[in-house]
């Protein structure tokens, strides 16, 4: 029963802010298998971390660093943070990048934030299974919103790399691929770092001024969604039906003998309604 306590204290505030971001996906939701998909991907992503960043820490011990200090950030910033968010992309990256459901800008976010959540369950179970509820109230204000804000960056950054690729601008694309994994882990290691030093208020002001400006992400992709247009086919025109042609007898002067008259078949007033920016079928 206390195992199960601490996993649903691990998850929940995740769970809350997965919703959250879903919710806010307006054009045309993601299909859940997918986010389930990333979810998992999240949780392989953990084991991954874990595993480089022992080997990571394992080669900082034989660096003659200037101080604890110096070593600090360099393994928050090298080992930890980009062990963390490159995985995270990596498998990310693998399950959505040719996916047909990844038609619109806001999709990058969805999926980036789905797999950043995914992680920080995962890591967030071991920490409280450890630390017991203390603990897990501590992570539901700082690590778990802050692994979604690392998302946030890394999925608005994914989506411009998509566009850029479809409109056939390869080297934009990879440039924007690029900052989809530098700016996640500026963050995470400037958030992990700001936790070991002496002035707790440096920590509180950064996480403070990141969860906002990650807010303001999601609510201007969000607002601003638009279609990745050569990923979404566009929409088939339906055929116009035509009735047989009549050729009229003549009757006089007003005769409209040899006139063919072709009427178009009555549109279907009930036709269905696709989704208003993509032309295509909800999903």
């Amino acid at each position: 029963m206390i195992l199960v306590t601490l996993v649903a204290a691990a998850a929940l505030p995740a769970i809350f802010i997965l919703l959250y971001v879903y919710k806010k996906d307006r054009t045309e939701p993601e299909p859940m298998r997918l986010l389930i998909k990333l979810i998992l991907m999240g949780f392989l992503a953990t084991v991954f971390a874990v595993i480089t960043e022992l080997l990571g820490e394992m080669v900082l011990a034989y660096i003659p660093f200037a101080s604890e200090d110096s070593m600090n950030f360099w393994n928050y910033l090298l080992v930890v943070g980009l062990s963390e968010e490159l995985f995270k992309y990596i498998l990310m990256r693998r399950v959505t990048w040719k996916n047909e459901d990844f038609n619109c800008t806001y999709d990058g976010v969805v999926y980036a934030v789905f797999t950043s959540l995914g992680f920080a369950i995962l890591e967030n179970v071991f920490y409280i299974i450890d630390g017991g509820l203390a603990t897990a109230i501590v992570r539901a204000v700082t690590a778990i919103p802050g692994h979604a804000s690392f998302g946030v960056f890394m999925g608005v950054f994914y989506a411009i790399a998509k566009k850029q690729k479809t409109r056939g601008n390869h080297v934009s694309s990879r440039l924007f691929e690029c900052f989809a994994i530098v700016l996640p882990v500026l963050a995470h290691g400037i958030y992990d770092y700001s936790t070991t030093l002496d002035h707790v208020w440096v920590f509180i002001l950064f996480i403070i001024l990141m969860f906002i400006f990650a807010g303001l992400m999601i609510r201007i992709m969000s607002g601003r969604d638009t279609v990745i247009a050569s990923s979404i086919p566009a929409p088939e025109k339906e055929p116009v039906e035509e009735t047989p042609t009549v050729t009229l007898p003549d009757d006089g002067p007003t005769s409209t003998a040899g006139r063919v008259i072709i009427e178009p078949a009555r549109p279907d007033a009930s036709r269905k309604l696709t989704n208003y920016r993509t032309g295509a079928d909800k999903k």
